[in-house]
């Protein structure tokens, strides 16, 4: 889980990666790359890797940590160029090591490739058969490198434009990608919009980012979203950009995640900002299984936004009635997500050191406790047992999003369903688990009203078990089929 939670490493979910992409008209693009992932250090924090073009070659820095970690000034001042891209990880699809971190970069007849990837591929082993048999040489196992090689292969006799429909018409499965041709800059997004990609304008150039809060630490202004199906390409001088619609679904596939959870709250997607939209959540967990109470408090920082709406729209239906929102567990900031946790008794640990609740705002009182999700239930279960040792009369726990009850094939590192406390259990067998004195999850429904889309634009496959990408052994929810890979080229529209 990104640092907000207070969720451990072991406990909840991490979002795969983030990527950035930078045209500038007369500046270094390197800064301006390492600064957006900064702001999207939250969505990766295994690797970090910035690779530019000077218009000659390409330059590349990528390591292992942090991006304060990974990268020194002298590192920076190397990566030389005007167009560049970027990107922090979590490893979901491919090993914990370097040979796996991005941006994945591959010289081939026709120039070179960067490649940063958010997402996660379907089909990525039989593409990669299929190349392997062709001579490709692979030094990863990860999904990023496939789609390098396939991209590398339809450059070889055709455009840009060209190559990169024939290849989206290949892979199946989610992605978000900013690729760098020699000195072009290009986003790509897939047809379903899985995954998210942001167009953001500088003063003097252009920039792609997972996140508009990237945009926003450069200085920047948010275009637009780039649409699903979408191909956006930077002007290597940075005074403009091309767009084209390569794919177009019928219904997109966009994770609801992104607002709920992993997206920060300062950024903007589809249009809203994910603050809003997730006080907007809370107030719909208040309509739909609200429960009178003297305090509402949230997990910080998870479940600020939620708990704020909550209590807002509890205060509008009972007047002076309505709970006291407060801040009832104070967090330690100073406890990284690398603390030690090798046995049971020092997870419990863990989840003291981070967080101490205020007894005198709940002792005695009756608590709702709020969170925007649970995934196994031990920190769940270690909450309530705090705020019951500090003399909580009851503990009501609401959380802002449905059962997580399968795992995500997109490019979440979620537990398993074994792992999922949720997954064949009911919401009674829950609470009685985590110890509450009751538990209530916001409906399906309930997320894509406020969301305004329909389920069927959704990617709902981790609360229904039914997925919008063909995966082996899982049920879908939509008419989808992958592509078959059988060594032919596939041709044009």
């Amino acid at each position: 889980m990104h640092e907000g939670s207070a969720e451990g490493p072991t406990d909840g979910m991490r979002e795969k990666c983030g990527v950035v992409g930078v045209a500038l008209e007369d500046r270094g693009a390197a800064h301006p790359c390492y600064y957006g992932l900064y702001a999207l250090q939250h969505r990766g924090q295994e690797s970090a890797g910035i690779v530019t073009h000077d218009g000659f070659q390409q330059h590349d820095h990528v390591e292992m940590g942090l991006v304060g970690e990974a990268f020194e000034e002298d590192d920076l001042d190397g990566l030389q160029g005007s167009t560049g891209v970027g990107h922090v990880r979590y490893p979901t699809a491919g090993s914990v090591d370097k040979a796996c971190a991005q941006p994945f970069t591959v010289s081939f007849r026709s120039g070179s490739l960067a490649l940063s990837h958010n997402g996660n591929l379907v089909n990525a082993g039989e593409i990669r058969e299929e190349l392997a048999g062709e001579g490709h040489a692979f030094t990863s196992d990860g999904d990023t490198e496939v789609i390098a090689h396939d991209l590398a292969r339809n450059l070889l006799d055709a455009d840009l434009v060209r190559a990169v429909k024939r290849t989206m018409d290949r892979i199946h499965g989610s992605y978000a990608l900013t690729v760098m041709h020699d000195e072009t800059v290009l986003g790509i997004r897939d047809p379903q919009g899985n995954r998210p990609l942001c167009l953001g304008k500088l003063d003097d150039g252009y920039v792609l980012a997972s996140e508009s809060a990237a945009i926003d630490t450069l200085g920047g202004e948010l275009i637009r979203d780039v649409k699903p199906g979408e191909l956006v390409l930077l002007d290597p001088d940075g005074t403009g950009y091309e767009s084209y619609q390569l794919v177009e679904e019928e219904h997109t596939a966009h994770c609801f995640f992104e607002h709920v959870y992993f997206a920060r709250p300062d950024s903007v997607i589809d249009e809203e900002l994910v603050y809003d939209t997730r006080r907007d959540l809370g107030a719909r967990l208040w309509e739909e299984s609200g429960v009178e109470s003297d305090v509402v408090m949230p997990v910080p920082d998870s479940g600020r936004a939620f708990a704020t709406g909550y209590a807002e729209a509890a205060s509008e239906e009972l007047g002076d009635d309505g709970p006291e929102f407060a801040e009832g567990l104070m967090k330690n900031r100073y406890v990284g997500r690398t603390f030690i946790m090798p046995t049971q008794d020092q997870r419990e640990q863990a989840v003291r050191l981070k967080l101490n609740p205020i007894r005198s705002t709940v002792e005695g009182k009756s608590v709702t406790l709020i969170d925007d999700s649970i995934v196994r239930g031990t920190t769940s279960t270690q909450l309530v047992s705090l705020l019951e040792e500090a003399g909580a009369a009851e503990v009501h726990l609401r959380i802002g999003a449905p059962q997580i009850l399968a795992p995500c094939y997109m490019g979440i590192d979620m537990a398993s369903r074994e792992e999922l406390i949720a997954a064949g259990q009911d919401t009674e067998d829950i609470r009685e688990t985590v110890g509450a004195d009751s538990l209530s999850y916001l409906s399906v429904d309930g997320v894509a009203e406020v969301l305004g889309e329909s389920r069927a634009d959704l990617c709902l496959g981790c609360v229904t078990g039914e997925y919008p990408y063909d995966i082996d052994g899982e049920e879908t929810d939509r008419d989808v089929t992958r592509p078959e890979i059988d060594g032919a080229v596939v041709a044009d529209d």
